[in-house]
């Protein structure tokens, strides 16, 4: 896994290579949504792209997650299939779903029946090297659906040709990065982590937990200010140094954001004393995403390294899948 991570600059170079030699065709429709369906490290791209083009996007973007696709899909929905594997169940019946209502649908994967039934209805398809982890190739997935939604003009300020920067700032920070996963990691030892981000970084909030849950083998939980300071807060109310808390910062951050973020620190210092922020790097919201999600992975690595735990073991999810095929 250590490897996977040290090379995810490489994966966003090559994930770039692929983009540019995709072929994909154009609706025949109007094109007023987006569905992204994924799930684990195929579908966290869909919930950091979707922050990533709020700001962006010229129709309404949403992520699902399960078995069935939103009542809203029709002719003139874009349905970007994520499956690395190509064989994620829910995935998959999402889209027989899609198919049926005739979207346009376009599909990254490595293979599986993903790839079959793309082919076999005569789709786009992005293939991507297959063989790793799902959630150590999310550059594969964040770079294709960018070039995606380019492609059909439903972007026009966020493109795959921004990744330059975020490539070269992530090789140039690499040892700042590896500094300062090591100490957040020591931060985070023997303790529960508690994660902490603004609107526009909650799926780099989710992936970090989700990093943490299966290399590091921890439970966690995240949150979402403003949100929390409605609900969450309210909750801390015992003294717990076994708590560790995240908080994602950005120097561009909204100034109310802002205010708030101190104000919570106040609260919550009351009851732990450990409490680290993690500031982003970069100019443009590309490069920030991508300098959060790198150092993330190397926190998750070094924290799995430190457990004695193996990164890239999931027994307990690949039993789950056992136990499914069965029923």
């Amino acid at each position: 896994m250590k490897n996977l991570v040290a090379n995810f600059s490489k994966q966003l170079a090559e994930s770039v290579e692929i983009a540019k030699k995709a072929k994909l065709s154009a609706s025949s429709k109007e094109i007023s949504n987006i569905l992204v369906c994924g799930l684990g490290g195929s579908g966290i791209g869909g919930n950091i792209v979707s922050e990533l083009v709020a700001l962006d996007a010229k129709v309404p973007f949403h992520v699902a997650k399960g078995y069935f696709i939103p009542a809203f899909v029709s002719e003139n929905t874009l349905v970007i299939i994520s499956s690395y594997s190509g064989n994620t169940e829910e995935t998959l019946q999402c889209f027989e779903q899609a198919l049926a209502k005739k979207a346009k649908i376009v599909c990254v994967t490595s293979g599986g029946k993903v790839a079959e039934m793309a082919k076999a209805n005569n789709l786009d398809l992005i293939l991507v090297p297959g063989g790793m982890p799902p959630r150590a190739c999310i550059g594969y997935s964040l770079v294709q659906l960018i070039h995606i939604l380019s492609f059909n003009r439903l972007i026009t300020k966020t493109s795959i040709a921004q990744l330059d920067d975020a490539i070269k700032l992530i090789d140039t920070e690499e040892q700042n990065i590896r500094k300062e996963a090591a100490t957040i990691c020591s931060a985070l030892d023997g303790k529960l982590p508690v994660i902490y981000a603004t609107t526009f970084f909650e799926g780099i909030a989710i992936r970090f937990r989700q990093q943490l849950n299966e290399n590091a083998k921890v439970l966690c939980w995240h949150q979402v200010i403003p949100e929390m300071n409605h609900n969450e807060l309210v909750g801390w109310r015992e003294k717990n140094d076994n708590i560790s808390v995240i908080l994602f910062r950005d120097t561009d951050e909204y100034e109310r954001n802002n205010v708030r973020i101190e104000i919570n620190k106040a609260v919550i210092g009351k009851y732990t004393s450990n409490i680290t922020e993690i500031w982003s790097k970069g100019k443009t919201m590309i490069e920030k995403v991508i300098y959060f999600i790198h150092l993330g992975d190397w926190i998750s690595v070094d924290l799995a390294e430190k457990r004695g735990v193996d990164a890239t073991e999931i027994n307990v999810i690949i039993d789950l899948k056992s136990k499914l095929s069965k029923v």
